[in-house]
């Protein structure tokens, strides 16, 4: 029994390091509860989305926003009209945050400072390199359908990169989890040898130190593993 609760904790740490956010399940279960009770307090509570799911929607709205403004040049819109008609056309994770965008390319206001403010910090490029070929063409007066085009090009090629990079990193994310459990197996195996290995890292102070030696090496390869995972997923 006590080796069967030794496998039981172990499978149940590699799955809180790997599984889904606590915090977020328990808002997610909160939400549910409320939106049960009433449409008033569902419009208040709203499930937090995924940081990464996130990023993708805004780089993936962004390009569709580059592409319509381009559409929209192409047709003889004036840079403000252009903006203005792409924004309704793109769904965006946000829109809340793209109003004052739409109300400065509608009024002649700082276009580049409002994309500059409505770009979130993750996913965000296409919206800081949109003021900054607003910026550009207002200045330099270079065409602003063509740099629209460029960025939109770029930020597909992006999007691509950064889509090939995250299949090629699932194998060794994969990999690194089942290696994480390797240890619980072993002490199974073990087990079924008739070795007691627990009662070897259990029964006294040198077993308890391989035993804690072996929990912090599982842990840091599994931080470690993810790191490398994340830089490079950045890259």
């Amino acid at each position: 029994m006590t080796l069967v609760a030794a496998a039981l904790l172990t499978a149940l740490a590699v799955w809180l390091w790997t599984g889904p956010d606590a915090a977020a399940l328990r808002l997610g279960r909160l939400t549910r509860r409320r939106y049960e009770r009433g449409p008033r307090v569902r419009k208040t509570l709203v499930a937090r989305p995924d940081r990464s799911r996130r990023a993708d929607a805004w780089r993936r709205a962004s390009i569709e926003l580059c592409h319509a403004m381009t559409a929209e040049l192409s047709a003889g819109r004036t840079p403000g009209e252009a903006l203005t008609r792409a924004l309704t056309a793109v769904d965006f994770p946000d829109p809340d945050g793209l109003r004052p965008v739409s109300a400065a390319a509608r009024d002649g206001g700082d276009v580049a400072a409002a994309l500059l403010r409505a770009a979130p910090e993750e996913g965000g490029e296409g919206l800081r390199r949109l003021a900054a070929c607003w910026d550009v063409s207002l200045t330099a007066g270079a065409g602003l359908s063509a740099l629209v085009d460029r960025v939109a090009t770029t930020l597909r090629a992006s999007q691509t990169h950064r889509q090939d990079v995250a299949a090629q990193l699932a194998g060794p994310r994969t990999t690194a989890k089942m290696l994480a459990v390797l240890p619980a197996l072993g002490l199974l195996m073990a087990g079924a040898l008739g070795m007691r290995p627990l009662a070897f890292l259990l029964g006294g102070l040198p077993g308890l130190l391989c035993l804690t030696a072996g929990l912090s090496l599982d842990a840091c390869g599994l931080w470690w593993t993810h790191r490398m995972a994340t830089r490079a997923a950045n890259l």
